[in-house]
């Protein structure tokens, strides 16, 4: 399993970097990462993380069409801060979201951590929403995501994939100063 994690990790740092740079391309590369991560996680029982790769495959489709929109409309760069009233639709939303995960994590798989993969799947469809949407704060939520999935997949013993994800961690900090820079220079 370690060669397709390795593809996998690899396939995810060039998909971090187009992130980073908020490159549309991002999203071509986001279609194709989920596929080798949905086995990768289903091997592991990682069921709510290899749920939420099935959703990646969509939401990428979801935000190459959002993306090239804007940018034939010519807002290519149109990195916003999250507006205020959607702070607490969204917290809520993830809430809800993670409970209702745990709950059909405990009822009807084996998953070991179903704590914590319905922590990190819950945030993640909220990072990815606000990625498509292009809100500078979703680097807050991919920071939590991949912090906890670190853990969880060091623990689990998928190193390379851990490794990916504890440079997630690191760049999320510095992928939120770079949008939050192109949010401010948009104004």
């Amino acid at each position: 399993m370690q060669t397709i994690e390795i593809i996998g990790a690899l396939i995810g740092l060039l998909y971090l970097y187009l992130e980073y740079k908020a490159n549309r391309w991002l999203w071509p590369v986001g279609v194709l990462m989920p596929v080798v991560y949905i086995w990768i996680f289903f091997q592991s029982k990682f069921y709510a993380d290899m749920g939420i790769n099935i959703y990646y495959f969509f939401a990428s489709i979801y935000g190459w069409i959002r993306w090239n929109r804007s940018e034939s409309k010519g807002n290519s760069s149109a990195i916003i801060h999250t507006p205020r009233r959607q702070i607490l639709p969204l917290t809520l939303v993830t809430t809800l979201l993670f409970f209702a995960i745990y709950l059909l994590l405990i009822s009807f798989t084996d998953s070991p951590v179903a704590g914590g993969d319905s922590l990190t799947t819950a945030l993640s469809i909220t990072g990815m929403w606000m990625l498509a949407q292009k809100h500078a704060e979703q680097w807050w939520v991919w920071f939590l995501v991949n912090l906890i999935s670190c853990g969880l997949y060091f623990w689990k013993g998928l190193y390379p994939t851990a490794s990916l994800f504890a440079i997630y961690t690191v760049i999320s900090v510095f992928g939120y100063f770079k949008w939050a820079k192109m949010a401010r220079e948009k104004m």
